[in-house]
């Protein structure tokens, strides 16, 4: 019970006014919205879940892989009726591993005073890298989807493997994830409007990830800030000055 008191004690530690009305926001846009459309329980569920996840991320609380784990259950189901079967896939044999993979890794690195993980970015060479070795992977990708018949490709191949990427460098607790969530986001509130316009009933995932696209945003500027300020004082304390190893450590 101890560690549990610690851990909620950590979650609840250090939220700003606006960070809290992020939430309240976003949690009401999901429920007006999914209750006007007549939107199932299983999709409201999907979507408080999934926007909850990635505020919390943003925010760097570990509790975002427990949100993730059941999104990504949830949001399988979803996408599989709607013929995405790379988003199926992306879900149940990547986001569930990973979500374990991240709540192990985040843990060893959290800021006990802040209750946040500690953030970190790439040198500018190994980012470009990551990013053309995705564009590579995309059009790879997109090819067996189409092979397989599935509804938009290439489109769903993008969300796909950027993703992918993107969840390997939250992970790490780099900054550049964010660069690749919006693109993911963009990407996948067209696919997701598409098939609204088509009929499908899914207001509440198309709502979730418009919602993930404005905190993709909000979220790039904060962690490029918090990197940016553990960079400068990693490099005023020195590797032998008493720094934390997170900051003293070079990403990548």
């Amino acid at each position: 019970m101890t560690k549990l008191r610690k851990f909620i004690k950590s979650e609840l530690t250090g939220w700003k006014k606006w960070e809290i009305l992020w939430m309240v926001v976003a949690t009401a846009v999901i429920l007006g919205l999914s209750i006007y459309w007549g939107e199932n329980a299983l999709g409201l569920i999907m979507a408080l879940t999934g926007v909850w996840c990635v505020i919390l991320t943003g925010k760097g609380k570990r509790s975002s892989f427990l949100f993730g784990t059941v999104n990504s259950i949830l949001y399988a189901v979803v996408a599989f009726s709607a013929k995405y079967y790379g988003e199926v896939m992306l879900n149940i044999l990547y986001y569930l591993p990973m979500n374990v993979v991240g709540w192990v890794l985040w843990k060893k690195h959290m800021n006990d005073e802040t209750g946040e993980v500690v953030k970190k970015r790439l040198k500018l060479r190994k980012g470009l890298i990551v990013y053309a070795l995705t564009g590579l992977a995309i059009v790879g990708y997109g090819l067996v989807l189409a092979a397989l018949g599935g509804n938009l490709p290439y489109v769903d191949s993008m969300s796909t493997v950027v993703s992918v990427v993107a969840q390997i460098l939250s992970v790490w607790r780099l900054m550049e994830q964010w660069v690749l969530w919006i693109v993911v986001d963009i990407v996948t509130v067209i696919m997701w409007g598409v098939d609204f316009a088509r009929g499908g009933e899914t207001i509440a995932t198309l709502a979730m990830w418009s919602i993930y696209l404005v905190n993709a945003v909000i979220m790039f500027v904060r962690w490029y800030r918090e990197a940016n300020r553990n960079e400068r004082e990693a490099a005023d304390t020195g590797p032998g000055d008493g720094a934390p190893e997170d900051v003293r450590q070079e990403a990548g």
